[in-house]
């Protein structure tokens, strides 16, 4: 394991052909996210101006990660009925859209008979994983990468069977 993890941003500033992403979680307690996420739930209106302090950085790097080629796609494996911070994420993914991300959504129970990995992580050109751990309560805890060609295969099979059967995300109705 390296002494220091690339950050997302070295992640996909560095990405020549592709950029997949899988979530597995119902709840995220990332802190960043906090404020934006309280407002959601008092009020029931999302950020969804990609110019906005929260999404800028985020949808500026996706911008110059695809105008370089560079394909990102993010699925994520939900419960159902989903979770509040499931319906959070999807009022916002429009941004995540708007950027150049291609989103789709996965019932967990459709993902049963899926070998994944125990974790949610990036896949960076099909040979770096960067695994993202979280506590119990969804805080983001320091993340690892990987460069282990059978991690990366793993991550790559199991990214690519739950892309087969997700939902993408305009068709996808939160139950």
């Amino acid at each position: 394991m390296p002494s220091s993890v690339p950050t997302f941003a070295e992640l996909l500033d560095g990405a020549t052909q592709s950029a997949v992403h899988l979530e597995m979680r119902d709840v995220y307690g990332v802190g960043s996210e906090a404020d934006d996420f309280a407002r959601w739930q008092e009020t029931g209106e999302r950020d969804t101006d990609p110019a906005s302090a929260y999404w800028q950085p985020w949808a500026d790097l996706v911008r110059r990660t695809v105008a370089r080629g560079v394909t990102v796609r993010r699925a994520r494996i939900i419960s159902e009925p989903v979770s509040a911070y499931i319906r959070y994420e999807h009022a916002g993914t429009v941004v995540n859209l708007g950027a150049g991300e291609d989103v789709r959504w996965l019932p967990r129970r459709q993902a049963s008979d899926l070998a994944l990995p125990g974790n949610d992580f990036w896949l960076i050109d099909g040979r770096v994983v960067r695994w993202n751990h979280f506590s119990g309560d969804g805080a983001s805890c320091a993340g690892e990468t990987s460069q282990e060609p059978s991690v990366a295969k793993l991550c790559a099979d199991a990214f690519d069977a739950v892309w087969a059967r997700a939902v993408p995300h305009h068709e996808y109705k939160i139950i």
